[in-house]
């Protein structure tokens, strides 16, 4: 048997999942008093216009809307922006529960982002201190610390390379060399059946098919705080049709509260992660 330390990763996206709507429209959009529908449809039309990335496109027209408006875009002004966000119930508190609660099983857990928000708005937000590493879009700076051009863009595809970087043990966005290095999966910091990925919806889809069939979780959760409106589903049925197509492995609200469903999913997720890496080492 293995007297291998077990550790769990747990990803997160951002937006939707730990935090209502878009980071950007907590403080950043109001900042610039526009409206956060008008801002995205003109997002997404530079993107159709130059058949560009939507990320690359929000990224360069909060660049543009700050300067049209004298705003400061340094990485600390960034900062401050996210400071201002808020979270869904129980957030703030929840990381610090779960390490406790893993570590009375002999369990380590590590929290990850990974978000096509912008890392320095998570960074400034006062859960920041909980995550090993926060891969999120973000900015390159001039020497003066003001942003000048988007240094990373993560979209919903290429999020599932974020997932290998935490399995392999990558601690940064830039190096490729390693992440496309075999590695036998008993030799990486975390197997992928240790992982677990907390996502809202379709734009999380490829990060949950991926981690689901490397034998990890998947679980979805959804703003109980919204209902289905005319013609729309509502953010639980869209969660409900992600179990039946066999992309998550469960739904809970997004209330990370004491007690809560998704409080009491976790801890026996981890749990079954535990017993299972045990029952493992009873086999040759």
């Amino acid at each position: 048997m293995s007297t291998k330390p077990i550790t769990i990763a747990i990803a997160y996206d951002f937006d939707g999942t730990l935090a209502p709507g878009n980071m950007q429209e907590h403080t950043f959009l109001p900042s610039l008093k526009i409206p956060a529908a008008e801002f995205w449809a003109h997002a997404n039309q530079i993107a159709k216009d130059n058949d560009m990335d939507e990320i690359l496109a929000y990224m360069q027209l909060s660049l543009d809307e700050a300067r049209r408006r004298d705003l400061p875009i340094r990485r600390s002004d960034f900062e401050k922006y996210g400071s201002g966000i808020t979270f869904f119930n129980g957030v703030q508190t929840w990381f610090g529960r779960i390490n406790d609660y893993a570590a009375e099983l002999g369990v380590k857990t590590e929290h990850y982002i990974i978000s096509s928000g912008l890392r320095e708005f998570i960074s400034g937000t006062p859960i920041a201190e909980y995550f090993t590493n926060i891969y999120a879009s973000g900015y390159r700076y001039d020497a003066n610390g003001v942003a000048v051009w988007p240094a990373l863009a993560i979209n919903y595809t290429n999020k599932t390379q974020y997932l290998f970087r935490i399995n392999k043990g990558i601690s940064n966005s830039y190096d490729n060399t390693l992440i496309n290095k075999y590695l036998p999966e008993e030799e990486r910091p975390v197997p992928f059946r240790q992982m677990i990925y907390i996502g809202d919806g379709e734009t999380d889809v490829p990060a949950m098919k991926m981690i689901k069939y490397q034998g990890g979780t998947a679980i979805a959760v959804y703003n109980p705080g919204i209902k289905s409106a005319k013609d729309k589903p509502s953010p639980r049925e869209n969660c409900e049709s992600l179990i039946r197509q066999n992309r998550a492995s469960y739904i809970a609200p997004a209330d990370y509260t004491e007690g809560s469903p998704l409080d009491r999913l976790i801890r026996l997720v981890i749990g079954k992660i535990k017993t299972e890496v045990e029952l493992k080492g009873f086999t040759l």
